[in-house]
């Protein structure tokens, strides 16, 4: 089990303070949580059941838009979350949550819904050395990203607030807040390139990571005609 400690949480703006109900299980006081954490709560909360509920599919030609607004109102949860100091759990040692969720069926619909789109470029660290783009799939971010929620809201509702709270800030500033930044960059460029009538130029060498048999001309085509036809707009 992880080492969760961490140091108290007091910023100017925002203070953690989770108090407790009466006590509940042997060795476990469920915490109150407070504005501040409901409000995480909630947005973490929305942002899974709507990538959830725009993978199933039912309104293809508003996906990338609807995404774009999740992703978008997340990392505005996330930037709370960095913004203050560092979340003090009650626990030393995080307590098991089981396995995580299985998110497989998630990405596969995502990816079947977002093709031929899915694959982007990415550089991971603006600030490390001079490094190449690589490939990543906006499925595979979105996937990974709900399962680094869910394990936080798991804690949460059995009433582990500080340990919810401290996953949800550690999570964000080691993984999903740099993940949920590339995809809605990815997201923004799809729709610019729409609006501003620019074409969407065909993906370099090696960028898609699946045989499936379309050139690289061909790929870059579907591309801007499934954005035209989502966004109303004559075909690039």
């Amino acid at each position: 089990m992880s080492d969760t400690t961490t140091n108290t949480t007091n910023t100017t703006n925002t203070t953690i303070t989770t108090g407790t109900k009466a006590a509940g299980t042997a060795g476990h006081r469920p915490e109150e949580p407070d504005d501040f954490a409901v409000q995480i709560a909630d947005s973490v909360n929305s942002f899974v059941l709507s990538v959830h509920e725009i993978a199933k599919g039912d309104e293809p030609g508003s996906a990338i838009s609807l995404l774009l607004l999740e992703v978008s109102q997340l990392l505005l949860a996330g930037g709370r979350l960095g913004a203050i100091d560092d979340v003090l759990p009650e626990d030393r040692y995080e307590p098991d949550t089981g396995p995580d969720a299985d998110e497989d069926d998630l990405r596969q619909r995502l990816a079947d819904l977002l093709a031929p789109i899915d694959v982007y470029h990415e550089v991971f660290d603006p600030y490390g050395p001079a490094d190449k783009p690589v490939p990543c799939r906006i499925s595979d971010d979105l996937s990974g990203v709900v399962t680094d929620l869910e394990h936080g809201l798991v804690h949460y509702r059995a009433g582990r607030v500080s340990e919810a709270l401290w996953w949800w800030q550690f999570s964000y500033l080691a993984n999903w807040g740099s993940t949920t930044t590339a995809v809605l960059r990815a997201l923004h460029s799809l729709v610019a390139h729409v609006r501003l009538d620019s074409p969407i130029g065909a993906p370099a060498d090696g960028a898609d990571t699946d045989d499936d048999g379309l050139t690289d001309e061909q790929l870059g085509q579907q591309a801007g005609e499934l954005m035209a036809a989502e966004l109303g707009v004559q075909g690039l």
